[in-house]
């Protein structure tokens, strides 16, 4: 079978949550022998030149040589040399760019160009595949388009968004767009055939707005990566992976002003992998960014205990499967918690006030958890078939097996 998957940005695991998600449907469809087709919507490339090698990748602002994909026109060219010029700048500095551009603290995400929906439409309709999935609701507008009608769709939704758009408001940053109703996202929603929730809270909001959709849940199946034979955990190390997005900063700078201070002197250090501990401007003692790494597993495998202090934000934190995969259990607040399957054996640490998550923490550390509880709860509960089963109906290619 032949499938579209239109997205603003190429799917890679390592760089975000939804960026993973993807990946890992694309890769799960080819794993069983489908084509998969990228449509890039827009040009968010990481420089003038970039190298996928996933799928093959098609686009209304891109262009491909082998496994390259490159702006399609000089204006385009600037725009993302202009992008990288900004991510190259420290992160804090281009952080504060970002706002002033966009006059807000985060982008939850921008909506298609009519021209660019239009081309996807008429790409659509000049190789018609046997289905499309649409990442997020900000990409769905192109299927209101009457060549649309008899295409088999699956909008993969990340998250509710007018959800996560109120609590950050709530909080007092301003986001991008400045209006996200539930009206609204219910009529974006309900564009789709089926609609795929990443956890079953999600689901059950989504089949709310939309009650006459096939609504699903297809949370990121979670691969084991168990410890090798002869590593050892360092005592006293916690670790954070995350991207500089608004709610994994916020949550940090919570646990490093509120927390922290009851832990900083008990031999206790942290590693921050991925963008976030960039963006922070001052670390403590102790807290050490590690940046984007190639491979999670060696500093997962090295770390005593996982923490997921984040106070907003919605959607499954998927941070929390990558730990749970490599035999770590997380001290997490009740808000990173939410839509994770319910076992008395999780590999979850509950708090909810900075005391209590200090107190929690060093008693993990004290006594860490053994691996294997953490890997059965990821095997169990998020093994490939698992997650993906209700995507696979609705997308009309059956049992599709273990990968």
């Amino acid at each position: 079978m032949r499938f579209v998957f239109v997205t603003d940005e190429l799917p890679a695991p390592g760089l975000a949550g939804h960026l993973a998600l993807n990946h890992a449907i694309i890769e799960w469809l080819q794993g069983a022998g489908h084509e998969v087709v990228v449509l890039l919507v827009g040009a968010r490339l990481s420089g003038p030149r970039t190298r996928y090698t996933l799928a093959p990748v098609v686009g209304p602002r891109v262009k491909t040589l082998g496994n390259h994909v490159f702006p399609a026109s000089p204006r385009t060219a600037l725009r993302v040399a202009a992008k990288a010029g900004l991510r190259a700048l420290p992160a804090a500095l281009a952080a504060r760019l970002r706002g002033v551009r966009y006059r807000a603290d985060t982008v939850l995400g921008r909506h298609t160009s009519p021209r660019d929906s239009a081309w996807c439409v008429a790409y659509v309709k000049k190789n018609p595949p046997d289905a499309v999935l649409v990442d997020t609701i900000f990409r769905a507008g192109l299927l209101a388009a009457p060549e649309m009608t008899d295409i088999n769709s699956v909008l993969v939704a990340h998250d509710v968004f007018h959800r996560r758009h109120q609590a950050l408001r709530c909080t007092g940053y301003r986001v991008m767009p400045t209006e996200l109703t539930r009206a609204q996202e219910g009529e974006w929603l309900g564009l789709a055939r089926h609609i795929a929730a990443i956890q079953p809270g999600d689901a059950a909001l989504i089949f709310a707005m939309c009650p006459g959709r096939d609504v699903f849940t297809a949370p990121m199946p979670a691969v084991i990566c168990p410890p090798p034979a002869g590593v050892a955990r360092i005592q006293g190390r916690l670790v954070f992976i995350g991207s500089a997005s608004l709610p994994n900063l916020d949550g940090l700078r919570w646990f490093l002003n509120d927390i922290w201070p009851y832990l900083a002197g008990q031999g206790v250090s942290l590693d921050l992998v991925g963008d976030c501990g960039a963006a922070l401007r001052h670390l403590p003692g102790g807290v050490n960014r590690l940046g984007r790494v190639a491979d999670l597993a060696p500093v997962l495998h090295r770390a005593a205990l996982a923490i997921a202090p984040l106070r907003v934000g919605s959607g499954l934190k998927i941070k929390l499967l990558d730990y749970a995969r490599h035999g770590l259990f997380t001290v997490a607040t009740p808000v990173s918690l939410e839509g994770f399957a319910a076992d008395a054996q999780a590999p979850f640490l509950s708090a909810a006030d900075a005391r209590g998550f200090a107190a929690c923490t060093l008693d993990a550390l004290n006594a860490p958890p053994e691996p294997e509880p953490a890997l059965a709860y990821a095997r169990h509960h998020y093994g490939v078939e698992t997650s993906f089963h209700a995507l696979g109906r609705a997308l009309g290619v059956g049992e599709m097996g273990n990968m």
